[in-house]
């Protein structure tokens, strides 16, 4: 199949059959107000190819596989070298590549993800053992007030989605109609629910809502569900396969694409990109994924799984710059060493941020559970979790939503190649996005409540910068004193430890500054 591919390149897009002055002809309402919202212009690549052109070429005898509005190319098949002889006199067509100046796609998944471990329940929440996954990014709070990615669409670029519709945590996705549209890239007409497995994982990371056992990071929000690569084969039309599927998402009003494919190697040295390509303008993918950060929508990228191999970098389109490229970690915060490293080759920070991928809890096309790495199951807890952000504060960009969740990681002041900016807290990116969602004067919060041998308090910013945490019986007696300089304008983070010699009880814990008192009430198991 693929080594008669060919990516043709028109020279115009033959504008007397479209023009930017009537865009409702290509471009779907909800795409023109996400357009609207970020003002963003109307720009020629938004105009499609010319029907003329392609059915010119169908009548030469070619197989039209995709096309590409941004680049203004078509892709297409025939074995008979006569034709592509031809072309050569076509005034419309600019330029003919081979396949080989595509790269070949792999399937972001680490090697050993289907070895199964038992998953433990979680009695104290609905999440059940996929609890920390969200809550590590206090991605729990967003969902408590309600954001849950409601009204948000979704794009998943992935291999296939089998047995979707008759996966347990998709019920009710499909009872609400949720599912908007599937589409295959690699066979016309083909059914995505087919294909392979990997798809429907990594949605079930969003989407499912199973108690007990897995809640998705936006599981109200909707999706496009766009089969691009084609794991039978190693072939390189599989990244211009993932630019038609990203346009197909703009122009339908797509907010967020997630996308766990990656471009690295091929079989045949001589199609393999290298580290230097690796600069977010060389590879088409990482070109169009660029491309579609300037429609307004957010795309989120899978790191690779290359840091213990050979390769160690990302892969493309993780390269491309303005997107969100998610590297893997544990429940406990620290990196998987399958995850790829940065920088990029131009020295960018990448990945821009983490999440758990070495043991994600993930429903399996058999209704079973597992925890699986990489990857390919980060990047989505991220994408769901941006969803939400994005609901609660609607005003604001695709990069204001990128640099507040970039600005309110673990490690902003000091990124690596690594972890990047660090592991994401939606919770303060929220606050800082959307100041009307901070709590008001005398917030305090404690947590895990009840807690065993200790806890994390937060609470409203102090005047003076220094507070007195104090712990108390129910009779009034100190157990405990502690002075901590805090943030004057910000929320503040403490945490009280080497508890686990107080007794079974309620305490009450009071934090004192010189302008007012806070308190509250921890139960000690």
């Amino acid at each position: 199949m693929a080594p008669d591919v060919y990516l043709i390149r028109l020279t115009d897009k033959n504008q007397n059959a479209y023009d930017l002055s009537h865009p409702e002809q290509f471009l779907s309402q909800r795409a023109l107000q996400r357009r609207q919202r970020q003002s963003i212009e109307l720009h020629i690549n938004d105009l499609p190819v010319s029907q003329v052109y392609i059915d010119s070429l169908k009548k030469m005898g070619f197989e039209i596989l995709n096309r590409s509005k941004w680049f203004n190319a078509v892709s297409v098949r025939t074995t008979n070298l006569l034709l592509l002889d031809k072309l050569l006199g076509v005034s419309f067509v600019k330029h003919i590549q081979q396949n080989k100046i595509l790269k070949s796609a792999q399937v972001i998944r680490n090697k050993f993800e289907l070895q199964t471990t038992p998953v433990l329940f979680d009695s104290s929440h609905f999440y059940g053992p996929s609890f920390s996954q969200i809550a590590i990014h206090k991605g729990n709070f967003l969902q408590s007030k309600g954001f849950r990615g409601q009204g948000l669409l979704i794009a998943v670029l992935d291999a296939g989605f089998y047995n979707a519709r008759n996966m347990t945590g998709f019920d009710s996705l499909w009872m609400a109609n949720r599912v908007i549209l599937t589409r295959d890239f690699v066979k016309a007409g083909g059914d995505v629910f087919v294909a392979d497995q990997h798809g429907s994982e990594v949605l079930s990371v969003i989407a499912a809502t199973e108690p007990g056992w897995l809640e998705g990071t936006a599981p109200k929000a909707s999706f496009l569900l766009l089969r691009s690569e084609d794991t039978s084969s190693e072939y390189p039309v599989e990244e211009f396969n993932w630019v038609a599927a990203a346009e197909l998402a703009d122009s339908l009003g797509v907010d967020i694409i997630n996308t766990s494919l990656g471009y690295t190697t091929f079989d045949d040295p001589s199609l393999s990109h290298t580290y230097a390509d690796m600069n977010g303008h060389t590879a088409i993918s990482s070109i169009a994924a660029g491309i579609a950060a300037s429609k307004g929508m957010i795309v989120v990228v899978s790191a690779g799984n290359e840091g213990n191999q050979p390769w160690k970098q990302i892969s493309a389109p993780a390269d491309a710059d303005s997107v969100l490229t998610a590297g893997a970690i544990d429940i406990n915060g620290f990196s998987a060493a399958f995850s790829s490293r940065g920088p990029t080759y131009d020295r960018r920070i990448k990945p821009d941020v983490v999440a758990v991928g070495n043991g994600t809890v993930v429903q399996l096309v058999n209704n079973a559970f597992a925890r699986l790495n990489g990857t390919s199951f980060s990047a989505p807890i991220i994408t769901g979790l941006t969803a939400c952000l994005w609901q609660a504060c609607p005003d604001k960009s695709n990069m204001e939503i990128i640099r507040a969740i970039q600005q309110y990681s673990s490690q902003y002041a000091t990124p690596d190649s690594i972890l990047g900016y660090g592991i994401p807290d939606f919770k303060y990116a929220l606050y800082a996005l959307n100041p009307l969602q901070q709590p008001g004067p005398g917030y305090i919060n404690m947590y895990p409540n009840p807690f065993t041998s200790q806890f994390t308090m937060e609470f409203d910013a102090i005047p003076e910068g220094v507070v007195k945490v104090c712990i108390f019986d129910v009779s009034g007696r100190k157990l405990f004193e502690k002075q901590e300089s805090v943030n004057k304008t910000f929320l503040n983070k403490i945490a009280i430890n080497q508890l686990s010699s107080l007794s079974r009880g309620v305490y009450i814990v009071k934090i004192f500054s010189g302008s007012k008192t806070l308190e509250g009430k921890v139960l000690k198991l």
